[in-house]
């Protein structure tokens, strides 16, 4: 007893100040209301597609908001392979930014978010192209296995099976979603999951079509919807917040206007029974699913017709009871569900408080890492906090009477052993394959975020009823503009190492220096063995020896050259000390919209041997959407100045060799319109512009003249990398100064050839090449250049931004014969 007194005495001692903001959401009296209304609806909906963006969120946001169902959206891959309009992250950083945007969306809508281990490898024509990437048997168990846990009554698809949704990747996750309804009701597939699941079988599959992108699938005779209603306990319509969710997906520049009044969405049966009044028909919403659950039902209305919006604390006696009364129920999906609705209605009208914070961002194995723990029983009602531990590392009994609204606070150092995992996204923990994630553990597909490196777990008594209540510890900090702020904890190893540039092209003139750089996450002192090793095919190479100490935070550089054998390479870097090997650099990405995004990546240096010859030396790059080919420009021996609105303004072009628009420039600047003149007098007086791809779709359509001859961006893309490319003009001077380009150019390529070529040109340009996918005839539009006064215009769609940072010798070679191209030269 002594001992609990003690530690009531440090609470109230160590922590003094008010809690001013919460990590944790706290929902309005109406939400509660809502909240109330949906424990005695019994139904699920599992949305299906292919790409964060994809989902109809009006629909979702109907569902779960009006119809009060538990509603999903199960997106086959997290937007790896789209354009970035916000930054230059590709690949899997743009991926990551993606889940946490869908996570946004979800969290204006009300739905919830699950992936499967396919990743978008771009765009894809047809499904055949893309099942030989994805492994369509590995992704359809993933599809079965979310169906197995979500239990959906339906499952509604964005797209059909036939193909009108354009991209392979759509046609393929309706597909998936047919033959995973059968699947998922059969014992003898993928039997390996029913250690955890049971087999389900949904009522049916519904295709929700749709008039857009030239396609209208919507007939009289399927069924509709009016989803366009208003709630007023949320002050809305479902138009107006499923804008806002849909407004999530900046970085697609997806931002949409809010829609008011009737709206309907159109359904046709795909699987199962046809409903013909409702999605819903013949399915039984109420809990007359569950055993004895008739008299559940009674006690929500009670609870509902009694609930005061002033005081929602009254009715945690009741909600207490109601937890009581369906724990007694028979074990079952509806009756989990349900408990967690009902606890965590109990903590937010009981207003409970409950966080778990830190000072520090980043806890390094080997360390330790002080835990604030802050509760308040804002409302008062009968809570108790019996115990509280951080995730299995310390478990205190404490038995303390929650007082109403005071702040009872206290804080745990605790060490962070080797075997705490660094924090990494799960699906990024192995080796990946050309189209999906090697994802190991079953219980982790489908779920869509990063665990919390740490949760605080609190076994509170209220109204005498123990519920466990889970907490993330965040890092809480406070900024002079945004105010409290909380993001992530993460858990680092004691060194980090990082190479860059990561990858690095090589002449057989030139020996380019690269930089190994160390940062010490503890103080550490390095062994008399410490080296930097670099990876090689005999023997590892030893950068350097004889590490300094390294206090805590302590960054150090090292620079070294690429010497040996002229070959591409990847080779690890690696930092060796004592017997332990450091590998791995943290990588983060910063935006406003979503939390802060870590990851880890491994120290790799990729080299890349480039027989290339440059002429012109001075570049001016206009600003578009993002993209790393500055970067690579300046490795390729130009020097490179970068040109927003004030700097086109004010200086003069003819100072530059070249000038190189970044993608989608005139998609995202509208201040480009005004230069119009001068850049073709730039062109006119010898210049050479050369404008990347922009984009014909409604994110941000050119509303400028491009180039000093018309010409229309259309949606023609090559998405075959190993697609037969045919040089049209083979005499041409982009295809031989300064570099002779062959057809070896086009080896080695990643992801796609060209996206939204030149489409009706004016007779003035020159087609200097055609491509196609298998299957289709061959386009000219990815390369066009005219000759206009003494100087060069060139438009193209082919993928620099993407071949350039991977190092691909022929991209290179023919973006340096580009900006040659006004250079004297006879041929």
């Amino acid at each position: 007893m002594k001992k609990a007194q003690s530690l009531i005495a440090i609470f109230f001692l160590l922590f003094a100040s008010v809690v001013k903001a919460q990590s944790y959401p706290t929902w309005t009296s109406a939400e509660m209301y809502q909240a109330l209304r949906k424990l005695n609806v019994l139904g699920s909906v599992l949305y299906v597609a292919a790409h964060p963006d994809d989902e109809n969120t009006r629909l979702i946001t109907y569902l779960s908001k009006d119809r009060l169902y538990r509603t999903g959206y199960l997106s086959m891959t997290r937007g790896d392979g789209g354009q970035n309009l916000i930054g230059n992250e590709q690949g899997i950083e743009l991926g990551l930014i993606r889940t946490q945007e869908l996570l946004a969306a979800r969290r204006v809508d009300g739905g919830e978010q699950f992936f499967t281990r396919a990743y978008d490898f771009g765009f894809s024509k047809n499904p055949e192209e893309t099942f030989t990437k994805w492994d369509k048997e590995k992704i359809l168990s993933d599809v079965v296995w979310v169906i197995r846990n979500f239990q959906p009554d339906i499952v509604i698809t964005r797209f059909p099976t036939t193909g009108e949704g354009g991209h392979g990747h759509h046609t393929a996750s309706a597909i998936l979603a047919n033959e995973a309804f059968k699947a998922a009701a059969d014992p003898s597939r993928f039997p390996e999951q029913l250690k955890w699941v049971k087999p389900w079988q949904a009522r049916c599959v519904l295709f929700n079509s749709f008039n857009f992108g030239g396609n209208n699938t919507i007939t009289d005779d399927q069924l509709k919807v009016d989803v366009g209603g208003y709630n007023p306990l949320l002050g809305k319509s479902y138009g107006e917040i499923a804008a806002e969710s849909r407004s999530q997906h900046k970085s697609q520049g997806f931002g949409v206007p809010a829609s008011r009044g009737e709206s309907y969405e159109s359904f046709k049966t795909t699987a199962g029974t046809s409903p013909s009044k409702d999605i819903m028909d013949g399915i039984d919403l109420s809990w007359k699913r569950i055993e004895g659950g008739d008299k559940v039902a009674v006690s929500i209305d009670a609870i509902t017709q009694s609930f005061d919006l002033l005081h929602p604390e009254r009715s945690v006696p009741g909600l207490v009871k109601l937890y009581q009364q369906i724990s007694g129920l028979k074990d079952g999906y509806w009756k989990a569900q349900k408990l967690k609705e009902v606890k965590e209605l109990i903590a937010q009208c009981s207003g409970l408080f409950l966080e778990a914070t830190t000072t520090e961002q980043f806890s390094v194995q080997t360390d330790s890492l002080r835990i604030n723990m802050a509760f308040n029983n804002r409302q008062g009602v009968q809570a108790v906090l019996q115990t509280v531990n951080i995730t299995d590392a310390f478990d205190s009994t404490l038995k303390v009477t929650l007082p109403k609204n005071r702040n009872i606070a206290f804080s745990r150092k605790l060490y962070v052993p080797v075997s705490n995992n660094i924090t990494q996204p799960y699906w990024l923990a192995n080796k990946m394959e050309e189209g999906y994630f090697n994802v190991n553990d079953q219980q982790l597909i489908g779920q869509p975020d990063v665990q919390p490196s740490y949760k605080m777990i609190a076994l509170i008594s209220i109204e005498g009823q123990d519920f466990r209540f889970e907490r993330p510890v965040k890092y809480k900090f406070t900024d002079p503009v945004k105010g409290e702020l909380y993001e992530p904890v993460v858990i680092v190893p004691k060194v980090l190492v990082s190479v860059d540039p990561p990858t690095v092209i090589r002449t057989a003139k030139e020996t380019p220096e690269f930089a190994v750089t160390l940062k010490a996450n503890k103080r550490m002192a390095a062994a008399p063995d410490a080296r930097i090793e670099l990876e090689a095919k005999l023997k590892p190479a030893v950068l350097r020896t004889g590490l300094p100490l390294l206090e805590k935070d302590y960054v150090v550089g090292y620079e070294a050259k690429v010497q040996d054998t002229i070959s591409s390479d990847y080779r690890g870097v690696s930092v060796v000390t004592g017997g332990e090997v450091y590998n791995q650099g943290l990588r983060s990405i910063h935006y406003d919209h979503i939390p802060f995004i870590a990851y880890y990546k491994a120290a790799v240096l990729q080299t890349s041997f480039v027989d290339l010859k440059i002429v012109n030396k001075r570049i001016g790059y206009i600003v578009g959407a993002g993209d790393k080919v500055p970067a690579s420009l300046e490795q390729m021996g130009y020097e490179v100045v970068m040109l927003g609105d004030k700097e086109l303004s004010r200086i003069n072009l003819q100072q530059f060799d070249a000038i190189i628009s970044g993608v989608r420039a005139y998609n995202t600047n509208e201040w480009l319109n005004a230069y119009y003149d001068k850049l073709m007098k730039y062109v006119q007086e010898g210049g050479n512009l050369i404008v990347q791809y922009n984009t014909s779709s409604n994110v941000g359509p050119v509303k400028a003249k491009i180039g000093p001859y018309p010409f229309n961006i259309s949606r023609t893309r090559v998405t075959d990398e190993k697609a037969e490319v045919t040089f049209v003009k083979p005499d041409h001077p982009v295809l031989n100064y300064p570099n002779k380009i062959t057809q070896q150019d086009f080896a080695g390529w990643i992801q796609e050839r060209s996206i939204y070529h030149g489409s009706d040109w004016d007779k003035n340009f020159e087609t200097i090449l055609t491509m196609h996918d298998p299957g289709e005839k061959a386009d000219a539009g990815s390369l066009l250049i005219a000759k206009y006064g003494k100087g060069y215009f060139t438009y193209t769609g082919i993928v620099f931004f993407r071949e350039l940072p991977a190092g691909v010798p022929g991209a290179y070679r023919l973006l340096a014969n580009i900006i040659g191209l006004n250079r004297k030269k006879a041929f």
